[in-house]
């Protein structure tokens, strides 16, 4: 497992920072510590040999959200 920090756009609110933690969560692969509304980031511990990088990035985006600065 890899820590990964993103920075994602478009949370409005602690149910949205929810709702992005449950959707990631449903990802194989995909361990989320902690996605921050107040801080804008998401913290996961991510197998890269269980899922891609642009898998979660398509997830993010199909949730609402964006990933800043991938």
């Amino acid at each position: 497992m890899e820590k990964l920090e993103l920075n994602i756009e478009g949370m409005h609110c602690n149910g949205c920072s929810t709702r992005l933690q449950k959707v990631l969560s449903n990802l194989e692969g995909v361990n989320v510590i902690d996605i921050s509304f107040e801080t804008g980031k998401g913290n996961l511990e991510v197998d890269f040999s269980k899922v891609k990088m642009e898998q979660i990035k398509e997830t993010i985006e199909d949730a609402g959200f964006s990933v800043k600065g991938e």
